[in-house]
């Protein structure tokens, strides 16, 4: 169950976005004690535009408790293979995050907690499969705010979920809907774990398939539907397939057989009731108190409190705001 929300919920690739933090604010911003908290900065500047330009009217911020799940590892042992720095005495992956973003981390977590910003994380789950489960949970529309093409597949007008995408950057966010993923790939939202699949994708390991790139993936979702359909059709000598790209999916079969569970987000999360609405208790914010002085960030601390401030007080239908 979600509670606290009535009309449009604001989900954040957390991740995602303060990575993009990290890499885009100077990192001339440090604490009192010299820390970085150039990435901390630029996610509350980008909670603060967010809420202010979309208006939400509940938020969470979706978390990865496993950056790289051992159940899809297990199907696909190049999956983000190339992200992994080292592998300590109890075989857990470590994700290369550079140190200076690596510290950060914690205190977000903490300035998030100040805020009363639901966070959002499960067991040998990604943030992708948290953002999953939530869309399908929403009894309203949902946004979300992720650079990840691969949450795409969740866009559905009907449900009132779109993406906003966030690769030219939040002032510049790209407003992602079902005519936009078909203007760009000429296939569905729907289709587009399969089509990411066929594909392939060097961000997450993903080989996809030798000669296939976006418009073969395009053409052979539009004829057979779904990856299920081209695999019927690449074994089946009467279909209209030419040879050589017969040849090419049947030699990906065993790929193919395990990638398209491994990029599809899962839906169906047990995860806990979630308060998405913003109302911090008077510990809470003399804890942000603390944080903004200690890290230097009293001022963007300030406005992301501002901005969340409407969540709950917003008059207006957020789904009437401009995007």
């Amino acid at each position: 169950m979600i509670s606290g929300v009535t009309a449009r919920l604001m989900l954040l690739d957390t991740a995602s976005l303060y990575f993009r933090a990290f890499f885009g604010v100077p990192d001339s911003f440090r604490a009192l004690d010299g820390t970085p908290v150039n990435a901390i900065r630029g996610l509350l500047d980008f909670i603060a535009t967010l809420v202010t330009t979309h208006r939400p009217q509940g938020i969470v911020a979706c978390w990865d408790q496993d950056w790289r799940p051992g159940w899809r590892v297990e199907l696909l042992p190049s999956y983000k293979a190339h992200r992994v720095a080292a592998v300590t005495a109890g075989g857990v992956d470590v994700e290369e995050t550079p140190g200076a973003l690596d510290v950060q981390v914690p205190l977000i977590r903490a300035v998030l907690d100040a805020l009363d910003v639901s966070v959002a994380g499960a067991p040998a789950a990604e943030a992708d499969d948290v953002i999953g489960t939530l869309c399908a949970r929403a009894s309203g529309p949902v946004d979300v705010v992720t650079g990840d093409r691969d949450l795409f597949q969740l866009v559905d007008d009907a449900s009132g979920v779109r993406v906003l995408y966030t690769a030219r950057g939040v002032g510049r966010l790209e407003v992602v809907t079902d005519a936009v993923v078909v203007a760009k790939y000429g296939i569905l939202p729907e289709q587009y774990a399969d089509f990411a699949t066929l594909r392939g994708d060097p961000s997450d390991g993903l080989p996809g398939v030798k000669g296939v790139g976006e418009r073969t993936a395009a053409t052979l979702l539009r004829e057979y539907g779904d990856l299920a359909g081209v695999l019927a059709a690449a074994a089946d000598p009467a279909s209209s397939l030419s040879a050589g790209l017969r040849a090419r999916l049947l030699a990906a079969s065993a790929y193919l057989a395990v990638a398209e569970r491994v990029v599809r987000v899962a839906r169906d999360l047990p995860l806990p009731d979630l308060q998405t609405t913003v109302s911090p208790t008077p510990d809470q914010l003399a804890a942000a108190a603390e944080l903004g002085d200690r890290l230097s960030l009293a001022g963007a601390l300030q406005r992301a409190q501002t901005a969340l401030r409407t969540l709950a007080a917003n008059p207006q239908d957020p789904t009437s705001a401009s995007p």
